[in-house]
């Protein structure tokens, strides 16, 4: 049995986005030339893939220490309730949230986890007491700072 991704993309769209995914400042006749389309064909596939969602954007990749975010934190959170409507609030505080840059819905000792990007201890901190123990509904936080970063906005895997 095929899934949906299989039935609506083939070798060459995979070789597109694979493309585009580690180098997404080609231009279009480069990008054809590596994956040996026409120009024009390529440009509509690449299209295609962008208005049916397999391609939801581009950007840059900016060097958090090289803009003052040197400091990278993994926060845990546990809501005091574990309603649709306490999820919605947290979820639209955190939106509006600059310095989170993911949040996630998990399953295990906490209901959310946190990847913020700030300058420092002293920010996270700073952070921390004006904003995150004050987001709608939050009972306890679980702060990581991380020492590390091992593997970061790694390719998919496809």
């Amino acid at each position: 049995m095929k899934d949906s991704f299989t039935e609506n993309v083939d070798r060459i769209d995979l070789k597109i986005l694979r493309t585009l995914q580690s180098e997404g400042r080609l231009s279009n006749a480069d990008l054809a030339d590596r994956v040996n389309v026409s120009a024009a064909t390529c440009h509509r596939r690449t299209q295609r893939l962008f208005d049916e969602g397999y391609i939801t954007g581009v950007r840059a990749e900016v060097a958090p220490a090289a803009v003052g975010l040197g400091a990278l934190v993994m926060v845990g959170v546990v809501l005091d309730r574990s309603t649709p409507e306490s999820f919605a609030a947290f979820e639209g505080a955190v939106m509006d949230m600059k310095e989170v840059l993911d949040c996630n819905l998990v399953a295990g000792d906490f209901d959310y986890l946190l990847k913020i990007r700030v300058r420092d201890m002293a920010d996270f901190n700073k952070l921390h007491g004006q904003k995150l123990i004050a987001l709608p509904g939050v009972r306890q936080t679980r702060t990581f700072f991380v020492m590390k970063e091992v593997k970061e906005n790694a390719r998919l895997p496809f």
